[in-house]
């Protein structure tokens, strides 16, 4: 025998009644009480609304590697660099996608770049070889170019290659001198990496750890290498790190490198990545320039921050220019 089911009540689906407690799902009562019996029906199907949007959000995993004034995972200013500011930013503005930060090396990264998942990493060099398998945004932030650190009772080392106030060093290397210490499969910009691979193989000194600056700075310190290749603003954050007072080091500019390089977002170069991609640079253009560029200037010494705070507003000015 079929129970009769009282016409008060709402229509609902087995699967959202199983959701549905006993009072919402029983008969409704008969006097002036059907609405609220409708709403509060149809406000308990509607919770099940977001959970199900979410299932339907495009997955996006931001790498994030140690890469002070950048991203810092770890000391006094964890959690306080550059793109540990932008990224939060980024994500608030593509809610589209559901968000995962992933920490990485570097081999890993790069790796998880070719694959066909949709990732993307906030921190990249642009080169005409990574864009061949990397979609890159428009410029995200400006940054000093790479320099040579040296002891200041080793600096004398430097004098026959300095030009200018800049080291020459495509003659440094040519010369085989001094061995230079580098990130192994570190993008250092076109022109750095192109005289990296011209060089012969034992004037470089390579190394793949994932603390590899902090370990070069000690070799420094202890003898084994005279030489460090890398950003300055970097290079000061793991120098203190690692309990090396600033005026230990001197830094030269290399000739040929320019003042700046510029910073980009790159995603995996899939149809999902070229889309994110779009999606990215309309959220840059919309966010607080001077912010992103007070956060890298702060890294700065005090000398170089006034200019660089001028010349990156002339650079992202004259972009935005149609």
């Amino acid at each position: 025998m079929t129970r009769r089911r009282s016409h008060s009540c709402a229509k609902t689906e087995p699967s959202d009644l199983r959701r549905l407690p006993a009072g919402a799902i029983g008969c409704c009562p008969s006097r002036g009480g059907w609405l609220l019996c409708v709403l509060a029906t149809l406000f308990l199907l509607l919770e099940t609304v977001p959970s199900a949007l979410a299932q339907t959000r495009e997955p996006l995993i931001w790498l994030k590697r140690d890469l002070p004034p950048l991203t810092i995972f770890d000391g006094p200013k964890k959690g306080q660099g550059v793109i540990d500011q932008l990224l939060p930013l980024l994500i608030a503005g593509m809610p589209q996608y559901q968000h995962s930060v992933m920490r990485v090396n570097r081999a890993r990264g790069l790796q998880m770049l070719h694959e066909p998942a949709l990732v993307c990493d906030a921190a990249l060099n642009w080169s005409k070889e990574r864009e061949q398998w990397i979609a890159f945004s428009i410029p995200v932030f400006r940054a000093m170019s790479n320099g040579l650190a040296v002891r200041r009772v080793d600096q004398k080392v430097l004098a026959p290659f300095i030009k200018d106030g800049e080291v020459d060093l495509a003659e440094l290397l040519a010369s085989g001198s001094e061995k230079l210490g580098i990130i192994a499969e570190r993008n250092y910009g076109e022109y750095l990496d192109g005289l990296l691979k011209q060089a012969p193989a034992d004037v470089l000194a390579p190394h793949y750890g994932n603390d590899a600056l902090g370990s070069l700075l000690q070799m420094q310190r202890l003898g084994r290498l005279r030489l460090l290749l890398g950003y300055r603003p970097e290079i000061r954050y793991q120098a203190s790190l690692q309990g090396i007072a600033e005026d230990e080091l001197k830094f030269y500019p290399i000739r040929g490198t320019g003042k700046y390089l510029s910073g980009y977002i790159g995603c995996t170069d899939t149809p999902k990545g070229r889309q994110a991609i779009v999606e990215i640079n309309q959220v840059l253009r919309t966010l607080p320039r001077e912010r992103l560029d007070e956060a890298y200037a702060a890294w700065l010494d005090p000398e170089s921050r006034s200019d660089y705070l001028k010349d990156t507003k002339a650079f992202f000015d004259n972009l935005a220019q149609p």
